[in-house]
């Protein structure tokens, strides 16, 4: 493909606050932090900027009130290079925010905050359709806003891709049969399969209920998808690094693998290139700050997976 691809990622939009501590705490009390940083985020607008710094054009499709945090949070990812023509103000609704805390080991504690004025269900799309796009990622945050993009996505036969997260069962429930390409993390597929199982056998539950292509993440363990013209699941192993910063990761992971659908790579490649730009993010403390160029990430690539 000559031209960038052109993506549009549909979901949350949170100011986060981020304070990095030695230890998560454990009881009540006061606590000194030794880093911070206050950031738009969100898990569909930190990977809409992901996929910005590994080369597409993007879109956001998301929801804020029509306060200051909500001009802070536009001008943000706007600075990305985003386009944020698509964002919602509500009027007398409050913007989303996010306290997040990650300690020495890049493990983190996330409180978020969402007004349901702001997420109320969008009458239409932000477009008349999706033709324009590449590719669709959604994530769980918006449901109503999610299953329209998601349904457009498929009608114009353009990868509809799921960030299927920690959320109600309901809401995994309803948008799991809209997409064609499921990312799930490990909690979402225990979430959706009702009982405890591996990463593995979530990933062959889930794919067993679907047509779509079906992942499901682990971190630093990699992650998992299952191969229909095997009939099996296959395994990605991800780069192993020491993490700063594990926040945003599965965003960042989500936005490349975006990228990698809207560019026809293979999917193994697809999810080499997700696993790496992940990865990267690991090593940089600030959330979606992290986020690797292409560079960096087709480097670490190389590395990893050597031809």
């Amino acid at each position: 493909m000559n031209r960038p691809v052109n993506l549009l990622s549909v979901g949350a939009l949170t100011l986060d606050t981020i304070l990095r501590v030695d230890t998560l705490p454990a009881h009540q009390g006061k606590f000194i932090a030794s880093d911070g940083v206050q950031i738009a985020a969100g898990m569909a607008s930190s990977a809409a900027c992901a996929a910005r710094r590994l080369g597409a054009e993007v879109s956001l499709w998301a929801s804020a009130g029509d306060d200051a945090v909500g001009d802070q949070l536009i001008a943000g990812i706007e600075a990305e290079g985003v386009d944020c023509g698509f964002v919602r103000r509500v009027v007398g609704a409050r913007s989303a925010l996010s306290s997040i805390l990650v300690d020495a080991h890049g493990e983190r504690i996330i409180v978020p905050f969402y007004d349901k004025r702001a997420q109320a269900d969008p009458e239409k799309l932000p477009a008349t359709d999706l033709s324009a796009f590449d590719a669709v990622l959604v994530d769980v945050r918006w449901p109503g806003a999610a299953s329209l993009a998601l349904t457009a996505a498929r009608a114009t036969s353009r990868p509809a891709i799921l960030d299927a997260d920690t959320a109600p069962l309901d809401v995994l429930e309803r948008l799991f049969p809209l997409a064609s390409h499921i990312v799930a993390s490990e909690p979402a597929a225990r979430i959706l399969c009702g009982k405890e199982l591996s990463p593995e056998q979530a990933c062959e539950a889930l794919a067993r209920r679907t047509d779509a292509l079906v992942a499901v993440t682990g971190g630093a363990a990699g992650s998992w998808w299952f191969d229909r013209s095997a009939g099996s699941v296959r395994h990605v192993a991800a780069p192993r690094i020491k993490a700063v910063d594990t926040l945003a990761a599965g965003d960042v992971f989500h936005g490349a693998f975006a990228v990698g659908l809207a560019e026809a790579m293979p999917v193994e490649h697809a999810l080499r290139f997700a696993s790496a730009a992940a990865a990267l993010k690991c090593l940089r403390f600030g959330g979606r700050l992290g986020a690797p160029d292409r560079t960096e990430t087709l480097a670490m690539m190389a590395a990893h997976w050597p031809a």
